[in-house]
């Protein structure tokens, strides 16, 4: 081999070698943010989804587990038992199932039913401020032990028109 030859494939691995090592490292670089994302607060602009118990509801509703015990009776409320969660995860979302925290949204509260009236108070919500971050479903909550219902997940503070909620199906579950 002659000495030009050698030459050129010393550099063709050198380029190879190179190459591989910046797709490594970009690779690296985008699964370090990735990783990093899940958890970043929540700010104004972006998209949402919602879970609760790990589920967004679409396919069947999530079963909230109450602890009420033996027969039920109509209109009756309990408390939900521990170790129940929500969250929201930031990225896309379909226009159906998605949220979208609008101009002003900084936190995203969970309302179990239908959030009050503005300039009302709020009682019975949990506030979001991190994606990913699971907080969970206080057992102080008042709730119907039997029934369907469900989680609104709305951005605060509210910015019409452009913020939207993400509504979750629940049933709640009284124990036998």
């Amino acid at each position: 081999m002659s000495a030009a030859r050698t030459v050129r494939a010393a550099r063709t691995c050198r380029v190879v070698v190179l190459g591989a090592m910046l797709v490594g490292a970009v690779t690296l670089g985008l699964s370090g943010v990735a990783a990093a994302a899940p958890h970043v607060r929540v700010g104004p602009d972006q998209t949402f989804r919602a879970l609760v118990d790990g589920r967004s509801g679409r396919a069947a509703p999530v079963a909230i587990q109450m602890a009420c015990f033996g027969p039920l009776q109509p209109g009756q409320t309990g408390h939900p038992l521990p170790g129940q969660h929500v969250e929201v995860l930031l990225g896309p979302a379909s226009a159906a199932h998605g949220g979208f925290t609008g101009a002003n949204g900084t936190s995203i509260g969970a309302f179990f039913g239908a959030p009050p009236p503005a300039g009302a108070p709020a009682a019975g919500y949990i506030d979001l401020t991190r994606y990913g971050v699971a907080k969970v479903i206080p057992t102080s909550l008042v709730l119907p032990c039997a029934g369907s219902g469900q989680v609104i997940f709305v951005p605060l503070p509210m910015s019409p028109p452009t913020s939207r909620d993400v509504v979750v199906a629940i049933t709640y579950v009284g124990q036998p």
